[in-house]
């Protein structure tokens, strides 16, 4: 069963890279509910399906179910910082500073490495202070 669930995700990632998004997220989907009947998918599988899905979405600018998947993503495996990344990029795009600064904070906990969350942080503490400055 999960060797089935694996070559799905598998499939579907191959469909991401291509930028078949249609066919992909139906791919993570049915991975993403296989997985949960189941119980026994790896949770670093779970998260990349979550995140993935979540990226088709953004591209769509269905931000608030990206919000979702990306939240998903983390919750099935809080030690990957792409989801925190890139959930603290929607809500930097929506203005929600705090929650944005909270997200890239902790992938940089997660991995210090991180440059584009450092960049994105750096950029969010910026427009926060400017909003303040502003007086809204």
């Amino acid at each position: 069963m999960e060797e089935d669930n694996y070559q799905i995700l598998e499939h579907a990632n191959s469909e991401f890279e291509q930028k078949n998004f249609k066919q992909a997220e139906e791919l993570y989907t049915q991975f993403i509910s296989s997985c949960l009947q189941s119980r026994v998918c790896e949770a670093r599988h779970l998260a990349t399906a979550y995140n993935n899905r979540g990226q088709i979405k953004y591209f769509r600018v269905d931000f608030q179910e990206a919000v979702e998947d990306y939240s998903s993503a983390v919750q099935a495996d809080c030690q990957s910082e792409v989801p925190l990344y890139n959930r603290g990029l929607i809500r930097y795009r929506l203005g929600f500073f705090n929650e944005a600064k909270s997200d890239f904070q902790q992938a940089l906990k997660l991995n210090p490495e991180f440059e584009d969350a450092k960049v994105s942080l750096q950029q969010t503490l910026v427009d926060q202070q400017q909003k303040i400055n502003r007086g809204y």
